[in-house]
């Protein structure tokens, strides 16, 4: 069993070399892809030693800011023309998302089609959050879940794993959304064509290093993004 990690950056400098290590470490399956936006950092470079120093770690260079969403699609696809790989998984490089719950991820993905690390079921946690960034990521998920109506708590954390029948059967072309609204947007396609969603819980920690990348017009943009897809692919 071979299982691709994507990992999309943009200034993780601080970050990556201590996660593509932990990654390695918890799990011997796990094969990186690491999808940089031409960080102005270095975090480009740092991936590409890491890339020297580990065969398992592969790097994809992008041209500006694509966003996370894009480079997520940009790693799934390289991944997926690797016919070895028969599990996908996609975490945010700041460790927020624990490298150690990679084998949780993937027992769970032996009995269901998506996987996701939820923050919002019995279980779960979440570590240095503000009650405003509470409250509204509350509220964003609750509107989704509103009016989309797929069975899972969280629309919006980008921890999660796909067997490679999910994943395949995934239209990236069709895909217009941008930021942390592609999960939502490959959830509606997913939800449409009945894979099964199973959610576990994770203990989600607020950046240890560094700033971060989330800005204001993408949470703005979360509400409009939704009742968008909501046009788009209807209430399942």
């Amino acid at each position: 069993m071979s299982a691709a990690v994507v990992i999309p950056t943009y200034n993780e400098s601080q970050n990556i070399a201590p996660l593509v290590e932990g990654i390695l470490e918890a799990s011997a399956q796990a094969r990186v892809i690491i999808v940089d936006d031409n960080s102005p950092d270095g975090t480009g470079q740092i991936a590409d030693e890491m890339a020297a120093k580990h065969p398992e770690v592969e790097v994809i260079h992008r041209q500006g800011k694509g966003g996370r969403g894009s480079a997520c699609i940009a790693g799934f696809r390289r991944a997926l023309a690797r016919p070895e790989h028969d599990y996908f998984l996609e975490m945010d490089a700041d460790f927020s998302h624990d490298p150690r719950d990679i084998p949780r991820l993937l027992e769970a993905a032996q009995a269901a089609d998506v996987v996701i690390g939820s923050r919002y079921i019995r279980g779960a946690k979440i570590v240095n959050w503000g009650i405003q960034r509470h409250i509204f990521s509350h509220i964003a998920n609750g509107f989704a879940r509103l009016l989309l109506g797929i069975p899972i708590h969280d629309y919006t954390n980008g921890y999660r794993c796909y067997n490679r029948r999910a994943l395949e059967s995934v239209d990236f072309d069709r895909i217009e959304a941008h930021g942390y609204i592609v999960l939502s947007e490959m959830a509606c396609q997913l939800h449409q064509r009945r894979m099964r969603f199973v959610e576990i819980p994770i203990v989600f920690v607020n950046r240890r290093r560094g700033k971060s990348n989330t800005t204001l017009r993408e949470i703005s943009e979360a509400f409009t993004s939704v009742l968008q897809l909501r046009r788009k692919y209807g209430k399942s």
